[in-house]
């Protein structure tokens, strides 16, 4: 069964990498969503798409999101990535797989290294009473979500 359009929001509680519980429902009300699974820090496609939120920042600022990126990796581990790569925006580890569990977006197996629970490049815009408004899970992990229609999504909700 895959999330869609529509469907409330998986609740979560994750670690940022500032070691910071952040809990989905604390927005309810507040601020639209912007839910972007990775597979993993430092790798190159994922960096590509990270910065590329991180370059248009200001796109997501005027449309009033919080935008999370969510990947299997360590709070340590995000924590350098974030440092590394100036990224304005919160990373949350997902180190036991729940969330991405709860998403429908995990691979069961990754590449050829037999990586299990490896997240699978994802987006969800949530609304501001916690509704998905937009879903997207790629199967390819070389291939990015389509930020066109995230931006346009976005300026559309209330």
């Amino acid at each position: 069964m895959t999330i869609k359009k529509g469907e409330k929001a998986p609740a979560f509680s994750l670690y940022d990498s500032d070691k910071k519980k952040v809990t989905l429902s604390d927005y309810t009300g507040k601020k639209k969503i912007l839910l972007l699974f990775f597979p993993l820090a430092f790798t190159s496609v994922c960096t590509k798409e990270l910065c590329k939120i991180r370059d248009d920042k200001s796109k997501y600022n005027n449309a009033e999101v919080e935008t999370f990126g969510i990947s299997v990796d360590s709070v340590y581990t995000l924590a350098k990535f974030k440092e590394e790569q100036n990224l304005n925006y919160t990373l949350l580890s997902d180190f036991n797989k729940q969330a991405s569990k709860e998403y429908e977006t995990i691979y069961p197996s990754f590449g050829n290294m037999d990586m299990y629970g490896v997240s699978k490049r994802s987006a969800f815009i949530i609304d501001k009473e916690g509704i998905i408004q937009y879903a997207e899970v790629l199967e390819n992990a070389s291939e990015v979500p389509d930020f066109s229609a995230i931006e346009k999504m976005l300026a559309e909700l209330p």
